[in-house]
């Protein structure tokens, strides 16, 4: 018979097990290296990374492996390839749109209620419109200045929205902050989305809107942080209460059909 030791041996066998492990894929590892490289700056951007057989060579990974890596780099932003004889992957560094492109897919994944949307632009655009006041260059105003134009001439919807985006970003831009401006521009595109509707923005809201953008710009070209919040605060506040009125009462008017 089994002593008692062997059948406590036995029976810790028996309940010590291993849980699955998940190993990185090769490709996975060659992106996360080179991902970090080039964001420590040791690829200089506009140049490419080592041509394809010779990061095989390198890394003594497959062809498949190394083109697949190059691929996420692709995606994420970090890589462009160009085909031909002169091509390659060659560097380029996170920008703006880089930020805005991965706010919008958040965005629109999570399919974000207007409401949450129009509530983040009340707590981003008031700092966009106090840094902008305090480094806005003369380029800065210049864009401001043509896009208030732009917004105040008699044109179609998409003309409107199109120059009201123009103007936001623009206030983002003359910020000088490279989070801002990324995170307004995709901000501003969903609200677009939204708005595509003649009932959200009629004749008052326009007029209202020319008003409050030439108002925040005289604050931001004066180099006045507190006026452009106060302004742009009250100009935000106001837009997203006449938008969700609207929603409000066109919600009420498909219940009743």
């Amino acid at each position: 018979m089994p002593d008692a030791l062997s059948v406590e041996t036995d029976s810790l066998r028996s309940t010590t097990r291993l849980s699955p492990m998940q190993v990185p894929k090769a490709s996975d590892v060659l992106a996360n290296e080179l991902r970090e490289r080039i964001l420590r700056g040791d690829f200089v951007e506009g140049t490419p990374l080592p041509p394809e057989r010779e990061l095989v060579a390198q890394t003594q990974m497959s062809r498949t492996t190394v083109r697949e890596a190059l691929r996420i780099l692709e995606v994420q932003g970090l890589v462009q390839i160009r085909t031909g004889r002169t091509g390659g992957a060659f560097v380029q560094r996170p920008g703006q749109d880089s930020i805005a492109s991965t706010v919008n897919l958040l965005i629109r994944g999570r399919n974000v209620r207007l409401a949450a949307l129009l509530e983040t632009r009340e707590a981003v655009e008031p700092a966009c419109a106090r840094l902008a006041a305090k480094y806005r260059t003369a380029a800065d105003l210049e864009a401001l200045d043509a896009a208030n134009v732009a917004i105040a001439a008699e044109g179609s919807l998409a003309d409107f929205l199109k120059a009201n985006i123009d103007w936001h970003v623009a206030v983002a831009v003359a910020s000088h902050n490279e989070l801002l401006t990324g995170f307004m521009v995709a901000l501003s595109r969903a609200i677009y989305a939204s708005t595509d509707n003649q009932g959200f923005v009629d004749a008052p809201v326009r007029k209202t809107t020319v008003s409050a953008h030439e108002s925040v710009t005289r604050a931001i070209r004066d180099g006045d942080p507190e006026a452009a919040v106060r302004r742009m605060s009250r100009h935000v506040q106001e837009y997203a209460e006449a938008v969700l009125a609207v929603e409000e009462r066109t919600a009420i008017d498909v219940s009743d059909e």
